[in-house]
């Protein structure tokens, strides 16, 4: 019987060792790829691939930051987005701040393919570094997808802003890139492109294509001396996320943008921000021990937010009754009851009491 402890001993050893491997390994990838490949010189140097970079969804959040940051480092930027107002007022920033050339493009990237022959025609000429597609669409808050207003025009113009314009832009810049032997592409995807997202499941799926189109071109223009980069970041304190404050979960756009920097040209795909990578370890490890748990907490994550939109719109949408009008007493309602939830759908809503009766059980099932 003694040998069998022995054996028994030994195999939970060296599972010991192999986890702690693991978690070891995934540290130091963290700590090379944000501080010291920066510092000893091993990542992208942005000025020697090109004159200009091209940055679409570039007047807010995450894309503002990339052209700043880039900008600072003597680019030339085109940016483009779908507010001329607010481009032209970035790019004088931007020249009176950094001293370099811009160029603005306004265009609606849900939009179809007529905007590319656009684009192409201005940026013709200009030798093209680095691209960042930055532009996405995402829901104003999470819902089931048939109960999404104008769901089939939403489907489509997510695809077109998340899916058709990396797919477009990098075939713009590719060739120039090929020729000269040298380039950078960055795609913007998201954390839910990896991880369960119930009730955004458009939006993910559209982050999934672009994860999975980055790694792929990646390999094959890697001949070519093109080096192409997938960010998946968690959440950063942006007009998109709803985020007003910033916070070690959620950096600003330009704390991430220059911790991502960072990493350019040392690895094909993460989650950018040195927090978020960690928080990548958690999600990874937890959907390998339990796909069920990490199912279950995405999707109350997700109720969650999809109660608080309705109850702000509950607020937002009260009529104010003068006071001089007496009502009778009504009844008060159980905060999570089915009673509740029929009433403020009617309130905030019209359509909204329309959702099937399985969508309010699972109200009163979670708790939301």
């Amino acid at each position: 019987m003694m040998w069998r402890y022995k054996v028994l001993e030994v195999v939970g050893l060296l599972s010991l060792l192999v986890f702690w491997g693991m978690i070891l390994k995934e540290l130091w990838i963290i700590l090379y790829t944000c501080y010291l490949g920066h510092v000893l010189g091993h990542n992208i140097k942005p000025r020697k691939l090109g004159k200009w970079a091209v940055i679409t969804g570039a007047t807010d959040g995450i894309g503002r930051a990339y052209a700043e940051q880039l900008a600072s480092n003597g680019l030339n930027i085109v940016l483009i987005s779908r507010s001329r107002d607010k481009l032209q007022a970035l790019a004088t920033t931007i020249e009176c701040r950094y001293h370099v050339e811009t160029h603005i493009i306004d265009v609606d990237f849900t939009q179809g393919a007529e905007i590319y022959e656009r684009i192409a025609r201005d940026i013709s000429g200009l030798e093209i570094g680095i691209l960042i597609n930055n532009v996405g669409m995402s829901y104003k808050y999470p819902e089931y997808l048939n109960q999404i207003p104008d769901a089939s025009g939403f489907a489509q113009r997510v695809v077109n802003c998340n899916v058709v314009s990396v797919t477009q832009m990098s075939i713009m810049v590719l060739g120039q890139m090929a020729e000269r032997k040298k380039g950078f592409i960055l795609n913007v995807a998201s954390c839910s492109a990896v991880v369960p997202t119930p009730l955004m499941s458009l939006y993910s799926s559209t982050k999934a294509f672009v994860y999975k189109f980055s790694e792929d071109l990646a390999l094959e223009y890697k001949p070519f001396g093109i080096q192409i980069q997938c960010v998946l970041p968690c959440f950063v304190a942006t007009k998109m996320s709803g985020i007003k404050i910033s916070n070690i979960m959620a950096p600003s756009p330009a704390d991430f943008a220059r911790g991502n920097m960072n990493s350019w040209g040392l690895e094909v795909s993460s989650a950018g921000y040195w927090f978020h990578k960690l928080q990548w370890i958690y999600y990874r490890r937890l959907n390998q021990i339990s796909p069920s748990c990490m199912a279950n907490v995405t999707y109350n994550i997700m109720m969650g937010l999809r109660k608080r939109a309705f109850d702000k719109r509950a607020q937002q949408n009260k009529v104010v009754v003068p006071t001089a009008v007496v009502n009778p007493p009504v009844a008060p309602v159980d905060r999570h009851s089915l009673a509740r939830v029929d009433r403020d759908l009617n309130d905030m809503w019209p359509t909204l009491s329309q959702i099937p009766r399985y969508g309010i059980t699972l109200h009163a099932q979670t708790g939301f």
